[in-house]
């Protein structure tokens, strides 16, 4: 049968990028697979694999395809992930994309790959009717 693993992120530096991903969404790297092209990182309580780290020389996509969404349950809850994230390493995109209300708010990692923080509060962007 077959069925979904992990999310994998190509990184070019591996030992960063386990310090940002454990510290950014409180995981645990393990041992399982580990070498110095990868590392495992599993829910910090014991549920599991949550993701991987994989080094890449690929160029980062400034439009990538498929990107991690990160949830907060409020707008204030938002701001404040926001900001720990960027003290982590992460910084702010310049997204030319925004829709006119945005429930998201775009990041780089320390590698330069995006991800979105999203406010579950707020009605989801892509559901918005059109005027």
């Amino acid at each position: 049968m077959l069925r979904l693993g992990i999310p994998v992120i190509g990184v070019t530096d591996v030992s960063r990028a386990v310090t940002f991903w454990t510290a950014a969404l409180d995981l645990m790297a393990t041992q399982e697979w580990e070498s110095d092209t990868w590392r495992t990182l599993d829910h910090a309580d014991g549920s599991g694999r949550a993701l991987a780290l994989m080094r890449s020389d690929s160029p980062v996509e400034a439009r990538p395809r498929l990107h991690l969404d990160l949830f907060t349950d409020s707008a204030q809850e938002q701001q404040a992930e926001v900001r720990r994230l960027i003290g982590l390493g992460a910084r702010a995109v310049e997204w030319d994309l925004y829709p006119p209300d945005p429930d998201f708010v775009v990041l780089a990692d320390p590698d330069g790959n995006l991800f979105c923080v999203v406010d579950l509060s707020h009605t989801p962007s892509g559901d918005r009717p059109t005027q």
